[in-house]
């Protein structure tokens, strides 16, 4: 993977194709009350969890149109702050912001999920290696582990990001939760996160159980591996396709950051992958389970963060 694709932007380490402009508008955005951020380090859940929350805040699937998507579920540090004056609410923000960064307020919400990083290295290769722009395609997850070792990633270091959030984990207006948990109970997890968004959609929920399964149904992985994945292929639009005045400004720069070819590349492979707990035990030697143990030792010092996964047979 090319290093001179990414930089730091204010202290964000970053993919060029996110632009100076969006990143530090992002970065600036004051939020409002009734704002709801989605939090993660990538490749934790983060599509899983904002497709759970427009359900429980809309009742129906998000749309397929990207067009659609990117207004209804921006990406804040992709889109910038302007994207989230056109987005409907009650909404979602989502973003992969490490705390210190995190437009943080009091009035505002967040949930933040995360994952074990054994997984999480795994997922995260595949989605470098499926996506042009990074120029990883013919990479291999030897070389991938290496960045990821080194935090040299898009986003920077796993875990720089997850510490910080899992201190703040008890704050009043924070939602924690792991990924494997949410995978193990599904909608004992989904009444909680509608209790935290508002008791009115707690309450909704628990009155009908066809709006429960309904959403747990929308929801699932065998759902959104055939839905999602299919829609994100037919529905990828390609930016010379559009009017000129439809064309988002972050499309534009985005563009002019990674090529128009990379940027009208059509999407071929799942996005939507696995999702599976314990899929580093099929791409780690012991040789790397050793060296990342040795990093989860160091980062974590101090910290029960780990306790997070000491019932899925993590090394």
């Amino acid at each position: 993977m090319a290093r001179h694709l990414f930089r730091e932007v204010d202290g964000y380490y970053l993919h060029v194709a996110f632009s100076e402009q969006t990143i530090r508008s992002a970065l600036g955005y004051k939020p409002v009350p009734g704002d709801v951020f989605i939090v993660s380090y990538p490749k934790c859940g983060t599509t899983w969890m904002q497709h759970l929350v427009y359900n429980i805040f809309n009742g129906r699937a998000p749309p397929t149109n990207m067009m659609d998507t990117w207004r209804e579920m921006p990406f804040l540090e992709l889109q910038g702050a302007e994207s989230l004056k056109e987005m409907p609410r009650p909404g979602a923000i989502k973003t992969h912001m490490p705390f210190h960064l995190q437009p943080f307020s009091a009035d505002a919400k967040y949930i933040y999920i995360c994952r074990n990083p054994y997984d999480c290295c795994v997922s995260f290769f595949y989605h470098t290696k499926n996506i042009s722009a990074y120029q990883f395609q013919d990479g291999t997850f030897d070389e991938f582990f290496e960045l990821f070792l080194e935090g040299k990633v898009d986003f920077g270091d796993y875990f720089d990001h997850l510490l910080p959030w899992y201190a703040h984990r008890r704050d009043h207006n924070v939602f924690f939760v792991t990924y494997e948990d949410l995978k193990k109970d599904t909608a004992a997890w989904v009444l909680q996160i509608a209790d935290f968004l508002g008791q009115e959609h707690g309450r909704k929920l628990r009155s009908d159980q066809g709006i429960l399964d309904a959403i747990l149904n929308r929801t699932s992985l065998k759902t959104m591996k055939v839905d999602l994945n299919v829609s994100i292929k037919k529905s990828y639009v390609k930016l010379e396709d559009l009017p000129e005045d439809k064309k988002p400004e972050w499309f534009k720069l985005t563009t002019q950051a990674i090529g128009t070819a990379a940027a009208n590349e059509p999407i071929t492979r799942d996005f939507v992958r696995r999702g599976a707990i314990g899929d580093w035990k099929d791409h780690f030697s012991a040789d790397q389970v050793k060296r990342l143990q040795k990093r989860i030792a160091l980062k974590t010092r101090g910290s029960d963060v780990m306790d997070l996964w000491k019932d899925i047979g993590l090394p």
